[in-house]
């Protein structure tokens, strides 16, 4: 998360305009039907995540050629931007809001929702306070149960640092706006309650609140199906994957999530689980499963651009 913060802000004096919060991808040619779904893929990214950050020639796509992907292949397939740090429902209601919308063009009275690392709590929200108009929701390495990290870097609240630290990353997330040529003011930004979010507590809260999906002991699955929505998550277990991937940072924060290893470098396994576990040890960090950067993943470790494609062909299989 802070190596796209830190390269967004690097990209964001050149940006492009949306109108919209959400974006619908969309491809010049179909190859197959292989991921069309009934209901719209809804895709909703972490703590420091936007939409494409920058231009067509230097930008980055968060979900890196993860989309267009599904759209080749039959998807109608949406990205949707929310604050990039703030409380999950905070979060939540702006992704809401835009589910709102989708429905409105698509006609659709449902749609999939996908979210990764924060945007698991994003989609668990929705999916909580409307679950009319979810009929499937995937975590994707989610902290549902928190983060150690997280539990760290809170520390600084109360102290000395708490000040300049929350302005830093509130800036950080203004230029990430900005980066997708959006007016800042648009998103309200508050750092330490995005930390209070993913601290063990504060999930650990936020699960008793919204507990469609959540797993009811340490590191079981949740439920796979409740009140008609299918409920999925998948996560990795890989911190530094790539030589040629500036991801080192994942190396030194895996130590604080769990000094055994078995997390993606942010969010551990077993915090991760979330409906039916599709699968929890990809050989990913906790970017290599959004594709970032730019395909940069291990060698022998499955490319996620196809996983996303089964899954959506899974989803598609039982009429979703």
């Amino acid at each position: 998360m802070l190596k796209i913060c830190l390269s967004t802000v690097l990209l964001a004096m050149a940006c492009h305009s949306y109108a919209a919060n959400s974006s619908q991808i969309k491809s010049n040619f179909v190859i197959s039907s292989y991921t069309q779904t009934q209901y719209p893929l809804v895709f909703a990214h972490g703590m420091g995540g936007f939409i494409r950050a920058g231009t067509d020639e230097l930008g980055v796509d968060y979900w890196y050629q993860i989309l267009p992907d599904l759209a080749r292949n039959g998807a109608n397939v949406w990205a949707t931007r929310v604050s990039p740090f703030n409380s999950s429902e905070v979060r939540g209601e702006q992704l809401l809001q835009q589910v709102d919308e989708i429905i409105a063009i698509t006609g659709k009275p449902k749609v999939n929702l996908l979210g990764h690392s924060h945007g698991g709590h994003s989609i668990a929200y929705v999916t909580n306070v409307a679950p009319s108009k979810v009929a499937s929701a995937t975590a994707i390495a989610s902290p549902l149960k928190g983060s150690q990290t997280a539990d760290f870097i809170m520390q600084v609240e109360g102290s000395q640092l708490q000040a300049p630290v929350v302005d830093v990353v509130n800036f950080v997330s203004k230029m990430l706006i900005w980066a997708q040529g959006i007016e800042s003011n648009r998103f309200p930004h508050d750092a330490l309650q995005a930390g209070k979010s993913l601290s063990l507590a504060g999930s650990s809260a936020f699960q008793v609140k919204y507990p469609l999906g959540m797993p009811t002991t340490a590191c079981s699955d949740g439920p796979a199906q409740q009140q008609g929505i299918y409920f999925y998550s998948f996560t990795g277990t890989g911190t530094v994957t790539n030589a040629l991937d500036p991801d080192a940072l994942l190396a030194v924060t895996a130590k604080i999530t769990d000094p055994k290893g078995d997390n993606d470098g942010l969010v551990g396994r077993c915090s991760a689980k979330f409906g039916k576990t599709i699968r929890d040890n990809y050989n990913w960090n906790h970017l290599d499963i959004i594709n970032q950067f730019f395909g940069l993943t291990h060698v022998f470790a499955p490319d996620p651009v196809s996983i996303y494609r089964q899954h959506a062909n899974r989803l598609k299989l039982q009429g979703l």
